[in-house]
C-alpha cells in the first residue's frame, strides 16, 4: 500500500476514535431519541385535540351549560392547534416556550370543563360523553408518560452538550442546547381548577 494511502486510513482511524471518544456517536444516537420522543408528544396532543370536536359537541347539547367555559376550550384548541410543531421547534427556545404555554392552556381549559360537567346531572348520565371523558382522561395520561420520557432523553443530552470535552464536539457540529417543559409550567398544568359548584338554573327545573 503507498505511503499515501496509508496515512489517509491512519487518519480516518485516528479521526473515528476522537469522534468517537468526544461523543459524537453519543450525539447522534441521543439527537435520534429526543426526535422519536418528541413525535411520540405530538401524536399524543394530536389525539387530544382530535377528540375536542366531539366533546364540545356532546355538551353543546346540555342545556344552560356554562358557555364561557366552553368558548375557553374552543379557544384554547385553535390557540393550541395554531402553532406549527415541526421537528425543528426542539432547537428554539422560544416557540417551544409558545407551543408548551398552549398547550398548557388547553390542558386547564379542559380540567374546568370535567370539573363544571360534574353539576350537570344528564351529562354525567350521558354514555357517550362518559366514553369521551374516558378516552381523554387515558390520552392525558399516555402525554405524561410521552412527556416525561421527552424530558428524560432531554436531559442526558444536554448534560453531554454542556459537558466537557463533548461540548467541544457540540460546539463544532452544532448540537446545541434543547429546551424542555419547565417545571413551573408543569406545576401550573397540574394545579386544580377553582370551580363554584352553585347548583345551575337547569338542574333546579
Amino acid at each position: 500500500m503507498p505511503v499515501s494511502r496509508k496515512l489517509v486510513a491512519v487518519g480516518a482511524l485516528v479521526s473515528a476514535l476522537l469522534l468517537s471518544g468526544c461523543g459524537y456517536n453519543d450525539f447522534q444516537r441521543l439527537d435520534e431519541q429526543v426526535k422519536a420522543g418528541w413525535s411520540e408528544v405530538l401524536n399524543q396532543y394530536q389525539r387530544r385535540s382530535d377528540l375536542i370536536p366531539n366533546i364540545v359537541a356532546t355538551v353543546k347539547g346540555e342545556a344552560g351549560f356554562e358557555q364561557d367555559t366552553l368558548t375557553k376550550v374552543i379557544e384554547a384548541r385553535s390557540k393550541a392547534t395554531s402553532i406549527q410543531a415541526t421537528p425543528e421547534l426542539v432547537n428554539n427556545p422560544e416557540a417551544f416556550a409558545k407551543f408548551q404555554a398552549a398547550q398548557g392552556e388547553l390542558t386547564g381549559a379542559l380540567s374546568r370543563l370535567m370539573v363544571v360537567s360534574e353539576q350537570y346531572p344528564n351529562l354525567k348520565a350521558n354514555a357517550a360523553f362518559q366514553d369521551l371523558r374516558v378516552q381523554l382522561e387515558g390520552t392525558e395520561n399516555r402525554i405524561t408518560v410521552a412527556r416525561n420520557r421527552y424530558i428524560k432523553t432531554v436531559q442526558e443530552y444536554n448534560v453531554l452538550a454542556r459537558s466537557f470535552p463533548t461540548n467541544l464536539t457540540a460546539m463544532i457540529f452544532s448540537y446545541p442546547v434543547k429546551p424542555s417543559f419547565t417545571v413551573q409550567n408543569e406545576a401550573a398544568i397540574s394545579a386544580p381548577p377553582t370551580v363554584s359548584f352553585d347548583k345551575p338554573a337547569s338542574a333546579t327545573k
